[in-house]
């Protein structure tokens, strides 16, 4: 239906019309606009691809008694092989790896089963975020069920920042502290570490985050702490199969290992299965493998769950009796749970985790609820300090964006950036003034690993650390020009990097919807990061009955009819008036889109959703 042109991999396909990329952007009035349902900014212009990836489709939905189209999409997302294939549709919590895989693993139950049995003092100390939360939450309950002597201790992110910092190792000496586990944080924490270990106190150390390192004439020399255990599979020589996994599931298949080691049933160790789900997708984990079956299971029991502080928050955000989705983790309930740590302090957020209580658990919900209303509305004004600081300061010319708003929460850092990087589709650093001089958050775009570009710099931070796509850092206020200055010289993105592709699973006529085909695409939830929300597309549809609603007209509706006179109700959400605009100008228009079930009043009708349009 769509001419296209190859790629050197043949996996992926350019739509092309004639003498043209297929959308990359419009001329209108003389400017370059990018025709997608975001304000873009910068001069760059979509790129629509469409997945070339090769199979059986059909022997693959007769084996499996799902569409052919449905079988595109599983291949589409890297699932090849009947085995895998299995998994990714009818995956169990059976087929998840054994703990006992990762490295340290049994070093680290046999020193904890001894301090527990010596009635040793523990300490779990975690980070603020819907993460380090969580992974508190489930070390703590695993520990107490053991009959540990347990407490925690989560940072502030004002006067503590991430990690483990000198003073919370002062804190825990004076406290008689025996032993340490940390969750969430600690690979980057190796001066700090030596110390407590100095002191005396063991150290367990749980953690996902990049492995620091240093580079040198000899190779990369990986820089692993001295704690007396280290469970982190992103250790070179670790075997557990699943290097991308969130710190709670990591701190959850410590408790996995020391359940099983002390006799407790199999439903004890699952009963953690929704705080592992929830912060695999607070955290933003690939939803493959292991996290998608934790996650596809976890939500299942989200939806039912029986933990006061979660049955709250569900109600407090009008989702009782809704079946929770992704959705709904990563843009409802998981910001309410960050709130905590943003603008008060995480042990709130801990708390409504841990609860028993019914009555406290409401208001605790209630709380991280009006929290994280007030954290909406600052971080839209940061934003558009952001842009405007960006745009008037000649900024937007780099292809490392490094903004610093003094007066920012610097909580909001993250967040801010990566709404920016959403906008100008490159990496962002968004840096706030801070009681010792500058911290900051990062968020990457798939070509440029932001923790790696981070070591090139580490002469100009203080402290830093994260992933290839998001990462954290402190530095002196005088080294700010310096580092935008040195990340972009250090940079080697190509224009072709910068430009946002828009990947489109199959170029499908609006005229093979059904509700059937709507209904049967649920197999590929949960959706979210490395398993994304199906995109097809069509060209040449002729709109009709176009209507503006929502008070920022925000939402256009209206009818989509192909060449044939197949017609479809849609809707677009976004720059509603520009969109119109853009179609009184034009017969016909191309769109990538979505389809749903709309229900309501009792009435079920097939729309599409547009995401980007031409």
């Amino acid at each position: 239906m769509l001419p296209a042109k190859k790629s050197p991999n043949n996996e992926i396909k350019e739509i092309r019309f004639p003498g043209q990329v297929f959308a990359p952007g419009l001329v209108l009035s003389g400017e370059k606009k990018c025709a997608y349902s975001k304000v873009c900014r910068g001069e760059h212009m979509e790129k629509w691809m469409v997945y070339a990836k090769k199979a059986d489709f059909q022997e693959i939905g007769r084996k499996f008694g799902i569409d052919p189209v449905i079988a595109r999409l599983i291949r589409n997302r890297d699932v090849d092989g009947e085995e895998a294939i299995q998994s990714y549709l009818h995956g169990t919590l059976e087929e998840l790896p054994s703990p006992w895989l990762m490295k340290d693993m049994d070093k680290a139950v046999e020193i904890l089963r001894t301090k527990i049995a010596g009635n040793k003092k523990i300490r779990i100390i975690g980070d603020y975020d819907i993460d380090g939360v969580t992974a508190t939450c489930i070390l703590l309950k695993g520990l107490k069920r053991l009959g540990a002597q347990a407490d925690t201790c989560i940072p502030d992110r004002i006067k503590d920042g991430y990690g483990l910092h000198e003073q919370l190792i002062d804190q825990a000496s004076e406290d008689g502290i025996d032993t340490i586990v940390t969750c969430d944080n600690g690979i980057a924490a190796a001066g700090e570490i030596a110390d407590a270990r100095c002191r005396g106190m063991t150290v367990v150390l749980t953690d996902h985050h990049d492995v620091p390192f240093r580079d040198s004439e000899n190779g990369r020399e990986w820089i692993i702490p001295c704690a007396d255990a280290v469970i982190n599979p992103k250790q070179q020589d670790c075997s557990y199969p699943n290097k991308n996994i969130c710190g709670a599931v990591v701190a959850w298949k410590l408790i996995w290992a020391l359940y099983e080691k002390a006799g407790i049933d199999k439903s004890e160790i699952l009963d953690f299965t929704e705080l592992a789900a929830i912060a695999t997708v607070g955290d933003v984990m690939d939803l493959q493998g292991e996290n998608r079956i934790i996650v596809k299971h976890g939500l299942r029991r989200l939806s039912e769950t029986t933990r006061p502080g979660l049955q709250a928050l569900i109600c407090v955000n009008n989702l009782k009796g809704a079946e929770i989705t992704a959705y709904h983790v990563g843009f409802v309930l998981g910001p309410c749970i960050n709130a905590s740590g943003r603008l008060d302090t995480a042990t709130r957020a801990l708390a409504l985790l841990c609860t028993e209580d019914g009555q406290e658990a409401a208001k605790l919900a209630g709380d991280l609820y009006n929290l994280n209303q007030s954290r909406k509305a600052m971080t839209e004004q940061g934003k558009e300090q952001a842009i405007n600081e960006i745009e008037t300061e000649g900024i937007n010319k780099n292809r490392v964006l490094v903004v610093y708003l003094p007066e920012c929460h610097e909580s909001l850092a993250g967040i801010i950036a990566g709404r920016i990087r959403e906008l100008y589709h490159k990496p962002v650093f968004v840096l706030t003034k801070s009681e010792n001089g500058v911290k900051g958050s990062g968020r990457s775009i798939e070509a440029y690993s932001m923790y790696e570009e981070l070591v090139k710099c580490r002469d100009l931070l203080i402290q830093f650390g994260g992933h290839p796509m998001a990462a954290g850092l402190s530095m002196a206020e005088e080294n700010v020009e310096r580092f935008r200055k040195k990340l972009n010289e250090n940079c080697t993105l190509s224009e072709n990097d910068l430009m946002p592709k828009v990947m489109i699973d199959v170029p499908m006529p609006i005229s093979y919807l059904t509700e059937t085909l709507t209904e049967e695409l649920k197999v590929l939830e949960p959706f979210g990061k490395g398993n994304t929300k199906p995109l097809f597309a069509q060209r040449n549809l002729h709109v009709s009955k176009l209507r503006i609603f929502g008070k920022n007209r925000n939402v256009a509706k209206m009818t989509l009819t192909d060449s044939d006179g197949v017609w479809k109700d849609a809707v677009f959400f976004g720059e509603a008036d520009e969109f119109a605009e853009f179609v009184s100008m034009h017969d016909t228009i191309s769109v990538t889109y979505y389809p749903e079930i709309n229900e309501y009043q009792g009435r079920r009708t097939l729309q599409v959703v547009i995401r980007n349009y031409c």
